[in-house]
């Protein structure tokens, strides 16, 4: 039996194991819950939400806003079941996190289309029921380079330069592009590729079509299985919370020892909503193509 130290002349008293234990139990339990009911942390692994969300972005999905079902359990926990508690549809612009029957990995795209609608890409524009969606040419964003922004891989080595100050760049371009919702949000398409052209599908009852904002560089619903992609219209099923905002960013120089990790964060992506502008109805671009 083991004892905890007492101070002089009061009696030492055994610990109760099953009480500590208990007591643990109940906590992860709770943190399971909240992971898995409420809101958890998300990390950004890919460029494939590019410029809206970076590799080292860490970020609040929260778990309700779409009904609950197999996928909302934190780690994979539960095997895939048909049904939603509480379900809803997402909306235009909603940045979801997507776990496929599959993988038992986890996605973060946008949805661009919704049951009902057809959809289609043509030169890199979406087509939606029938109306090409806006895309509006808007200034260069520059990204400075880091381990974890490199301006290499697909498209991207082209466009690595350096600014003023001498410090290495990576110059993207950027298109405004705005659903029927008046949801407006940046992306980014730098070459013509196959992913550019998508034929006409029509999205069938409890599914969504969702797209990476780095459209040169996403395994998104246009993309097959076999390399890596989302292959076509996703289940709500599989759709497991939202993304909120972001909390904070490491450029990917930080070590196990959390002391680097101060050098490390980028600070001027830290509390950014993830939540898409709602123009009014009246000021949504005319629907053109670039």
């Amino acid at each position: 039996m083991t004892y905890v130290a007492t101070k002089p002349g009061t009696e030492k008293k055994p610990v109760n194991w099953f009480a500590e234990m208990r007591g643990l139990f109940f906590l992860l339990l709770g943190v399971l819950a909240f992971h898995s009911l409420i809101a958890k942390p998300f990390y950004i692994p890919s460029m494939s939400m590019m410029p809206n969300l970076h590799v080292g972005d860490r970020l609040i999905v929260s778990k309700y806003p779409y009904g609950y079902n197999w996928s909302s359990a934190s780690f994979h926990i539960l095997p895939p079941f048909k049904g939603r508690l509480f379900g809803s549809t997402p909306e235009y612009g909603d940045i979801v996190i997507i776990t496929p029957q599959d993988k038992k990995i986890d996605y973060i795209k946008r949805v661009v289309a919704l049951p009902g609608d057809t959809i289609a890409v043509q030169n890199g524009q979406i087509i939606l029921n029938g109306m090409p969606v806006p895309q509006e040419v808007q200034p260069e964003m520059e990204v400075k380079v880091d381990v974890n922004s490199p301006c290499d891989g697909m498209s991207f080595p082209r466009l690595k330069t350096k600014n003023s100050n001498g410090q290495e760049i990576c110059v993207l371009p950027i298109l405004r592009e705005t659903l029927p919702n008046g949801a407006s949000y940046n992306i980014t398409d730098v070459e013509e590729q196959p992913l550019d052209n998508f034929a006409e599908i029509k999205i069938p009852e409890g599914h969504v079509f969702v797209m990476g904002d780095n459209r040169d560089n996403s395994a998104d619903s246009r993309e097959v299985s076999e390399r890596g992609g989302l292959n076509g219209p996703i289940s709500l099923e599989n759709i497991g919370g939202r993304a909120e905002f972001t909390t904070f960013s490491l450029d990917g120089t930080a070590e196990t020892n959390p002391m680097t990790w101060w050098d490390s964060l980028r600070g001027e992506r830290a509390w950014q909503s993830l939540r898409t502008t709602k123009i009014p109805e009246g000021d949504v671009p005319e629907n053109n193509i670039r």
